[in-house]
């Protein structure tokens, strides 16, 4: 059995090779990177790297030779970007004669209105259309997403945001991570659709489980899209990346993460740990690197 992992340095796919890592030898498991000279730590504990761009279709068939068992890590870009690279990537697989898709899409993917939504609408599909079975892991969102904010409230400014009374069920990209790994070497995951969520929360209610890890009040700032825009703008985001924070911001607004679900205890026989201790787990890792 081999199993491949794309993108397997990025930040989620890492944590998914080394959760994989623990549970498999090096020699069943393949990642496909852009840049393979970025994986030589990999490649000298046994892991196999090969060149896989989403870009360059003929290099994904290439590197999905011989994979019996795939995890497309959803790629970074705007919406049409994406669904061009990801179309790539299912086809990729298909021509390869890969058994089983496992891929990291969106909570709520096939009903949901968020901005980031059509990505993974096309993906999931283009996946069913190939016949191959799959495993579709609808991720909510990363607590990692919010590290500028629990920055800004480690210095004392206000949590801001213009996502109202919106709930989103974080937790950290570790759990997905796991989740993801757990998938890709079981068995019983054919053809499933997992709501992989933690508890679901208001933006108040986590600014408040934060204030309780930094034993301070961290008073939260509810303004409009216009004025949340301004601020990001004056932060320092670039031009392009502030309709997309905006957009987030809305989606949230409009529920699209609100999806309760206990599908992370079904995968890992656990549920995701409790807020305040992920909060903490991220603060002191943003402490050390101060």
């Amino acid at each position: 059995m081999k199993l491949l992992v794309t993108g397997g340095t990025g930040k989620l796919g890492s944590k998914v090779v080394e959760s994989l890592l623990k549970s498999i030898p090096a020699r069943e498991l393949a990642v496909s990177v852009r840049h393979p000279e970025k994986a030589e730590g990999l490649r000298s504990r046994g892991v196999e790297v090969r060149h896989g761009d989403f870009d360059h279709p003929e290099t994904l068939e290439n590197a999905f030779k011989g994979i019996d068992r795939l995890l497309i890590i959803s790629a970074d870009g705007d919406n049409e970007t994406r669904i061009r690279q990801h179309t790539n990537a299912v086809q990729a697989a298909d021509h390869a004669g890969v058994k089983f898709i496992a891929y990291t899409s969106l909570a709520n993917a096939t009903e949901s209105k968020n901005i980031m939504a059509p990505p993974h609408v096309a993906t999931e599909a283009a996946i069913i259309k190939t016949g191959i079975p799959y495993s579709f892991l609808r991720n909510n969102w990363y607590l990692e997403n919010e590290i500028g904010s629990i920055q800004g409230a480690m210095a004392g400014v206000p949590w801001v945001t213009s996502a109202g009374d919106g709930k989103v069920g974080w937790t950290l990209q570790q759990d997905y991570a796991d989740a993801a790994a757990a998938v890709l070497v079981g068995s019983g995951h054919e053809n499933t659709v997992y709501e992989l969520s933690g508890p679901l929360l208001t933006q108040e209610e986590l600014a408040f489980a934060l204030g309780n890890v930094l034993d301070k009040e961290v008073p939260v700032q509810q303004v409009s899209d216009e004025k949340y825009a301004e601020i990001m703008k004056g932060l320092g985001l670039p031009d392009f990346v502030i309709p997309i924070v905006v957009g987030i911001q809305e989606s949230i607004r409009n529920g699209s993460l609100e999806v309760e679900s206990n599908d992370f205890k079904k995968i890992l026989g656990r549920p995701v740990a409790p807020i305040n201790e992920l909060l903490s787990q991220l603060v002191n890792a943003i402490s050390r690197t101060k």
